[in-house]
Order: C-alpha cells, then sequence, then structure tokens
C-alpha cells in the first residue's frame, strides 16, 4: 500500500487536528483550559479508561504553582498515560490505525494543550505552507511520493518535544534514551517536524517486523538451535542457495547461515545437499575479552571487500570473519555489525552491575526492542542511525561522552522500579475509584512477553506476582532524560572536535612526516642546542651551563623543574585566553615536500623495510648476547659483567639516588670535553672490542608443524 492509499484509508478520529474543529468545540466536549484537540483527547481516553471523564480528572494530582499551559500539558500526559496503559495491553495494538491516530493526536495535544498554544501553533503552520514558493520547488510535481502525500494531508505535524514525552510510554515504540534519534531519523526528511504518514509508516513497519521476530522465534521458519531460557533471535540472515554467509577463519572459507540471539552468535554450515550442519556457538553473554570490528575479507585471506564483521574472544585460537556479501555498499555489514555490538554492550551493562532474574531480562528486554526498531528505520526508510543518531540504547550510551551517568541513572530507574513493588491486587485492578499509573515491572520484558516473543520463568512472570509500580510520572523530567541531556551537550564539542580532525589528515607519508616535524620543531631545537652544549664546540658556553645545573643540584632545585616547567605552560595558555578573546586559532603552515612518483614511493618503502629489518637483527643479536653472559657461555665475560653489576649494586644501595642522577649527566655531559676527550675515545673503543668478542647465543628455526617446541631449552652442559 503506497503512501497516498494510507492517506485515503487512514481513520481520521476526532480530535486529530483535521477538519472536525465544530465537533471538537461542541459543549460536551468543553474542559477549560484545555484546547478542543486536547479535550477531545481527554474524553477519548477516558472512554478507553472506562471512566467518566470527571473522574479520571479528579484522580490527577497537579503540582502546585503549576503554570495553565504546564497544568494542561501534565492533564493531557496523564490522561494519555491512562488510556495506553489499557491499549497496550492488546496483542495487535500496534496494527490498528485508530491506535496510530490516538496516540498522534496525544502529541499533538501535549503541544497545544490550550487555546492560546494551539492558535498559535496553527497560525504557524499555515504560514508555513502558504510561504512555499513554486519556484522553490514548492509545486507538487516537484516532489517525492513522501512529500507529495504529506503535501496532501491536511493534519498538523508533531514536535520532537511532543514526540519524546508520549511515545516513551509505549516500550515497543521507542525508548527514553533514543527516542530523540528515532525522531530525528524518521523526519529526516520532512525538516525536523513528524508527519502522520511517516508515523503510520513507522508503526506499521514496526508491526511487520515484530510479527516476524515472533514467527523466527516460535514458528516454522525458526533454526534449529537449542536456545537458553529467556533467549530470544534477533535475526537471522544467510540463505543456502541465494545469499549466504561466508564465515572466513584463516585462509578457509565456508558459506552458511548467521543467527544472533539475546545471548550468542550462531553459524550454521552449509553442507554439500544445501542443509544446514551443527550451528558453531560464539558466546556474547560471558566476559571472554570479545572484539567487534568491521574488517574487510576476500579470497585465501586477502582484504579486498569491506563488507565482514570481526569477532575475536579468548575462546576462539583466531580471528572470526563474517562476510555479508552485497553488490554495491556495506550497509547490510554495518547492520550487523550494530546489533552484534548492541547485544554485548547490555551484556556488559548486566555484568557492571551483577543484574539477575528481572532487571537482567528487562535490560535485555531494552536490547531487543531496540533492535527491532533499528531494523524498522532500515527496512521501513532505507536509513541506519550511527554514531552519535543511533536509535540503539546500550551503543549510544557506550559512543557518548559521560554516557556511563546515562547507564548509571537506567540502572538507578530499574532499582527504583524493583524496589517500590506493592503486593496489593486492589491496586493492580483498576476500577471506577481507583485508577492508577501501575504497570507491571520490567516493562521491556512485559512487552515483550505481552507479544510472545519472551517467556519468563514462573517465579519471574509479572503477572504471577500481581506486583505493580509508579513507572509513570507527569510532568519533571526523569533522571535518565537529565543525564541524557548533559551527554548530549558533551557531544556537539566532541562532533566539532572530530569536524577539526577530519580536516588536517592527510594521506601521503611524506606530507605527514613534514606536519611531525614543524610540530615538534621546540622540541627539535632543544635537543639539538644540548647537544650542541654537550659536543663542547663552544666551551665557554659549554662551562657555563655545567656550572649553572651544578649549582641548580647543589641547592636542591632539581626537583623544582618539571613543576616550574607546568606553571609556565599554565601561565602561557591562561595568557593565550585572555589575549585571544576566542578567536579561532591560525592555520599552521607547513610547507609540504614534492610529491614523489609511485616508482619512487616503491623504491623508499623498500628501503625502509630493508632499514627495519637491520634495526630488528640487530636487537636480536644484542639480546642473544645478553643471553650468552646470563647463561656463562664466555666466563671470562660473564666475570667481568658480574663485578661490573656487583659494584653497581653497591653504589645504588649507597648513595642516594640524585647523587647517581648527577654522575650520569655529568658522565655523559662531560664525555667530550677537551680533557676527557681521549679517554673516553678509548674506553668507549675498548667497550667495542670486547661487546664483538662476546658470542651470540645459538637460535634454531623450527617448522610450523613444531611451534609447540618454542620454548627455548638451556645450554646442554
Amino acid at each position: 500500500m503506497g503512501l497516498l492509499e494510507d492517506l485515503l484509508l487512514a481513520p481520521r478520529v476526532d480530535g486529530g487536528g483535521g477538519g472536525d474543529g465544530e465537533a471538537m468545540a461542541a459543549p460536551d466536549y468543553a474542559i477549560p483550559p484545555l484546547s478542543p484537540t486536547a479535550a477531545s483527547v481527554v474524553h477519548r481516553c477516558a472512554r478507553i479508561a472506562g471512566v467518566e471523564v470527571e473522574q479520571l480528572l479528579r484522580r490527577f494530582e497537579p503540582e502546585k504553582g503549576d503554570q495553565p499551559l504546564a497544568y494542561a500539558r501534565s492533564v493531557v500526559e496523564y490522561c494519555s498515560y491512562i488510556a495506553l496503559r489499557v491499549e497496550t495491553k492488546r496483542h495487535d495494538y500496534l496494527s490498528d490505525s485508530e491506535f496510530h491516530s490516538l496516540t498522534y493526536d496525544m502529541m499533538i495535544a501535549w503541544e497545544a494543550p490550550d487555546d492560546e498554544t494551539d492558535a498559535a501553533l496553527q497560525k504557524m503552520s499555515f504560514s508555513f505552507v502558504d510561504g512555499k514558493d513554486d519556484d522553490d520547488c514548492g509545486s507538487m510535481f516537484c516532489l517525492s511520493p513522501t512529500q507529495m502525500a504529506i503535501q496532501v494531508d491536511g493534519r498538523r505535524t508533531v514536535s520532537p518535544e511532543a514526540f519524546a514525552k508520549i511515545i516513551p510510554a509505549c516500550p515497543a515504540m521507542a525508548h527514553a534514551i533514543t527516542v530523540r534519534n528515532l525522531f530525528d531519523a524518521l523526519t529526516n526528511s520532512t525538516g525536523g517536524r513528524l508527519h502522520f504518514l511517516i508515523y503510520h509508516k513507522y508503526l506499521k513497519c514496526l508491526d511487520k517486523v515484530l510479527r516476524f521476530a515472533k514467527r523466527i522465534s516460535g514458528g516454522h521458519k525458526a533454526p534449529a538451535l537449542q536456545l537458553s531460557d529467556g533467549e530470544v533471535i534477533l535475526d537471522i540472515y544467510g540463505a543456502a542457495t541465494t545469499k549466504p554467509i561466508l564465515q572466513h577463519i584463516g585462509t578457509s572459507t565456508w558459506p552458511g547461515r548467521l543467527t544472533l540471539t539475546t545471548h550468542a552468535l550462531y553459524f550454521e554450515p552449509v553442507s554439500v545437499d544445501f542443509s544446514y550442519n551443527e550451528a558453531v556457538v560464539y558466546d556474547l553473554s560471558r566476559d571472554l575479552k570479545q572484539s567487534i570490528k568491521r574488517e574487510s575479507t576476500g579470497p585465501w585471506g586477502a582484504q579486498l571487500f569491506d563488507k565482514a564483521v570481526m569477532y575475536k574472544s579468548s575462546s576462539t585460537r583466531e580471528p572470526v570473519f563474517f562476510e555479508f556479501p552485497q553488490f554495491k555498499g556495506h550497509t547490510r555489514r554495518d547492520y550487523w555489525f550494530a546489533i552484534i555490538k548492541e547485544v554485548l554492550h547490555a551484556h556488559k551493562f548486566i555484568r557492571k552491575y551483577r543484574m539477575i532474574n528481572l532487571h537482567k531480562a528487562e535490560a535485555l528486554s531494552v536490547a531487543t526492542l531496540g533492535i527491532l526498531r533499528y531494523r524498522t528505520v532500515k527496512e521501513g526508510f532505507h536509513i541506519l542511525p550511527a554514531h552519535f543518531k543511533t536509535t540503539l540504547a546500550f551503543n549510544l550510551a557506550e559512543k557518548l561522552p559521560k554516557g556511563d551517568k546515562i547507564l548509571e541513572a537506567l540502572y538507578g530507574q530499574m532499582k527504583d522500579y524493583s524496589s517500590r513493588f506493592r503486593v496489593d491486587e486492589d491496586s493492580v485492578q483498576s476500577s471506577s475509584d481507583d485508577l492508577t499509573l501501575a504497570d507491571p515491572f520490567p516493562l521491556s520484558a512485559y512487552t515483550l512477553v505481552n507479544m510472545g516473543l519472551l517467556t519468563l520463568k514462573e517465579e519471574d512472570n509479572p503477572e504471577e506476582w500481581d506486583l505493580t509500580v509508579r513507572d509513570v510520572q507527569t510532568g519533571g523530567t526523569s533522571s535518565v532524560q537529565m543525564a541524557l541531556e548533559r551527554s548530549v551537550g558533551y557531544s556537539g564539542r566532541v562532533e566539532a572536535a572530530r569536524a577539526t580532525l577530519d580536516q588536517v589528515k592527510v594521506e601521503d607519508i611524506d606530507t605527514n612526516v613534514a606536519v611531525l616535524k614543524e610540530l615538534l620543531f621546540p622540541l627539535i631545537e632543544i635537543g639539538k642546542r644540548l647537544l650542541f652544549l654537550a659536543e663542547w664546540e663552544d666551551p665557554l658556553k659549554s662551562y657555563v651551563f655545567l656550572f649553572c645545573f651544578l649549582f641548580i643540584v647543589y641547592r636542591g632545585w632539581i626537583w623544582y623543574i618539571f613543576p616550574v616547567f607546568l606553571l609556565g605552560s599554565t601561565i602561557f595558555m591562561l595568557w593565550q585566553r585572555h589575549t585571544g578573546n576566542g578567536q579561532m586559532i591560525g592555520a599552521f603552515e607547513v610547507t609540504t615536500p614534492p610529491r614523489r612518483r609511485t616508482v619512487e614511493q616503491l623504491l623508499a618503502l623498500q628501503q625502509a623495510i630493508s632499514q627495519l629489518e637491520a634495526q630488528v637483527q640487530a636487537g636480536n643479536i644484542f639480546l642473544l648476547k645478553l643471553r650468552s653472559l646470563l647463561l656463562a657461555a664466555f666466563p671470562q665475560s660473564t666475570n667481568k659483567v658480574a663485578a661490573t653489576m656487583l659494584v653497581a649494586s653497591a653504589i645504588f644501595a649507597y648513595l642516594p639516588l640524585r647523587s647517581i642522577l648527577v654522575l650520569i649527566v655529568l658522565e655523559a655531559y662531560t664525555r667530550h670535553m677537551p680533557a676527557r676527550k681521549k679517554s673516553s675515545e678509548k674506553l668507549v673503543r675498548r667497550l667495542r672490542e670486547w661487546w664483538l668478542r662476546i658470542p651470540a647465543a645459538p637460535v634454531q628455526l623450527l617448522r610450523p608443524q613444531d611451534t609447540r617446541r618454542w620454548t627455548s631449552r638451556l645450554r646442554s652442559r
């Protein structure tokens, strides 16, 4: 069904912001100081709850000192939550178009709860429509089908604040942590305002995804896997004949089917007769030092196609690569990478706070519903929100600065819910005399149980316990939302900093080296000056520096050098802040070296590899000679080294550390002093000759099949 057909067939219930103003303005619907739209929503909520409007309003207790606008919004929130509590108990509410209109009207009523706000928003929406010019593609013939259907639709649009306030009351539709990102994804092409057609399409796609998840969990399409209690299948990809997943381990490749659950990854290899063999399980629930990365794969281990996910843990001997073949792009790989990371982060959250039973089920249910919504946005709107815009709660908390505060607030909220359990049947059963905002805990897990996706243990089933908790608070902001707002504020700075990183990245190695040299120019110059003084090319300057250093050591000021450096750096930064007045830093100018041809770059690379190989060989020879000395392969040299080490140990034992440092600096600095130059050169020559006489320990190279004998043996005597 297309968007235009949805527009024509979608129900238009009174109060929907359309043309039913006369019905809403009737005396029976008037509820001062509510607007006609808000009054209509309150009447519909009372009808759903099975009580009179007066009784519903009488149960609402407003905060003291509320302004008229805040009071009206609190009334709409309270009545909406009461109705949503009843509506979400049905199994098919996501497929009900009347439910779509009801929740959409709730958001409109919350945004314009009184007459003054309602009139201002209507005027703004009309001016927005009238302000479109045909020359700017305002004509319907210049629009896409989605935009054309939106132009035909006469409903008012919804703001992000209204969406974030009403929709999280239904855990299947949104979560408080990611509701703003979900709104941004849905309004990506509509200018930051949510239209009913987009909202209606989202709920239809979400219902379709949930039904598919139910089929693969217990229907005829479910894979033959040995799942544990409470384990839910999140997604399956791979067909034996058409679209298999390719698993790469080393140089071997095998096609198969990949299944992700709330506890593990299951890979079922395809056999010769196109049936599936026993699944290989990659655990995601235990702390196995798992690592998930985007990688490139190809035949025989060649990194040719950027379409794979790498899984590595302490239980696997080498990394496992799952390749998702795709003709163009790598969105399929990115989707699976995101949902696997979400499961890993959810279990990390569970282990951090040592959750069990209901709390663990709630955390996994939050991740499950988030993944299903993520898939809905991907399939329905062809969008994969990533980084700070992702709609996966635990992934977002891991990426955002101070995201640990969000998870801490989420755990505190769960803990607070469970501590306020009330075993009281009268509070569970809403009657005409006692109407409460009580929902079973855990909320997300209860949603999955209600939809048939999750089965809890009998002792953990909320329906068996008759335990309720007040989950929804009218007005105010929850601790999770406050932590999220603070974290999002910091994320803006992070994004701005990342934008500067993208600007300064250069690809050529020669250019990067040139930039590095310019940045380290002050340190390089200081090193050159110290080397000049240590070479004693100008004896007067070298003597002055030596006497100054000895005076500093004698006065005991050497320990103040580093604090003085930090203090000077602080004063410099504060001075720059005072004189800069918040202006942008001037560009750092670097003269780029001339670009070399490809052949020249290959030759330079070969030369660099040869030099690196020579350095590694020199390091190996040094270590093998030390091994010979330690094992007394050359007894005479070993005796000298042992005597030297004995003297050094006595020096370190009896002399203070400051004196030892002074002696080391003096020896290194005065080595080229005119009075010591000849003796120093003679000593260095004798040490080099002595070092050359020491033989290296033997090395035996083994074949790959003998790698278990990697441990070296002591020299046989």
